[in-house]
């Protein structure tokens, strides 16, 4: 199993993690990743640590479809790419309909036929083989009844195929994302669940095809502080991250088994109750979707990481060096 490292996004005050970075880069992690919601975006921090790094991979978790034409994200991670010596790992997503209509005002429509022109049209600048063009309905190219006509990307890029990661919930998604894609980054993800929810989509994925699952990590001996900082996470995400009457991240949780309890959260969240929200999580739920506790407890729970699907561990949470040992010495020993 190859071990990365997840920052998430920037907070209010930027929060340069390069310490972090170089470190992880010290320890043999493979990977570091950023995201973006409707705040940092998700480039601009890893061209920052790539420029202090030699090593280690850099990925995008996720960089959102609406946020960019799909000619602007194949010359980004491009650029990218080549600066960072081949390094860049492009995963891509099309979020929701709050964040998509509401940031973007664009209209959230079919996510899975425009993930599948958005990913070919990336691959066909970074080829070169022709002039760009695309007949799909989401992003024509060169735009109908204009003056355009079709171009080519006038830079040659190190690497024709930089490998693309699909930001993924339903099995629908994940099905697409082992068609057309080197990596399925889910966000959730319970290890013991993983082949019942989703082996029927998984089945098509070639042998090198990486599942890189985030998982907060918290080392503590207080294992219901560790969890109930889980459950903080579980609340706004089930809770808030989602219109009411279409939120993919309870979804998910209820395709775990939980689907009662993630209505009820949501709705407690939603009516301005958001203590009872947290306090509605279930404990099985925040741990199996988490490595918390001290050493020797996330690494007997390792094991239902070890037995799934998963090949990649992205981990989230640790930021000091000594943290970041313990769980390579964990995941990898």
């Amino acid at each position: 199993m190859k071990l990365g490292l997840n920052l998430g996004y920037w907070q209010r005050d930027p929060d340069d993690a390069t310490e972090t970075v170089l470190a992880a880069e010290r320890l043999g992690y493979d990977s570091v990743w950023t995201a973006e919601a409707y705040g940092s975006d998700v480039f601009t921090p890893l061209a920052w640590y790539g420029a202090r790094t030699t090593r280690i991979k850099l990925g995008t978790s996720i960089a959102q479809l609406s946020a960019r034409p799909p000619v602007t994200t194949a010359m980004t991670a491009m650029t990218l790419d080549a600066l960072s010596g081949g390094r860049l790992l492009l995963g891509v997503g099309a979020s929701g309909p709050q964040v998509v209509e509401g940031w973007y005002g664009q209209p959230f429509a079919k996510p899975l036929a425009r993930t599948r022109e958005y990913v070919e049209i990336m691959r066909q600048v970074w080829r070169r083989e022709a002039p760009v063009t695309s007949d799909g309905v989401h992003y024509p190219l060169p735009l109908p009844g204009g003056l355009g006509k079709p171009l080519k990307l006038i830079t040659h890029p190190p690497r024709p195929d930089i490998p693309v990661y699909l930001g993924a919930e339903g099995p629908k998604n994940v099905a697409l994302a082992t068609e057309i894609a080197q990596g399925w980054l889910p966000l959730f993800a319970f290890p013991g669940k993983i082949t019942q929810m989703y082996g029927e989509a998984l089945s098509g994925r070639k042998p090198d095809f990486d599942i890189a699952a985030m998982v907060m990590v918290v080392i503590s001996n207080d294992i219901r502080a560790a969890l109930d900082g889980v459950k903080m996470m579980l609340t706004l995400y089930i809770g808030g991250m989602g219109a009411k009457q279409r939120n993919f991240h309870a979804d998910i949780i209820g395709r775990m088994g939980y689907a009662e309890a993630a209505a009820h959260i949501q709705s407690l969240y939603l009516a301005g109750r958001r203590q009872e929200a947290f306090e509605a999580i279930p404990d099985e739920l925040a741990d199996g979707i988490s490595l918390v506790g001290p050493p020797a407890r996330i690494k007997e729970r390792l094991q239902a990481w070890h037995d799934s699907p998963v090949t990649s561990l992205l981990i989230m949470g640790p930021r000091d060096e000594n943290s970041l040992r313990t769980i390579r010495d964990l995941v990898l020993s």
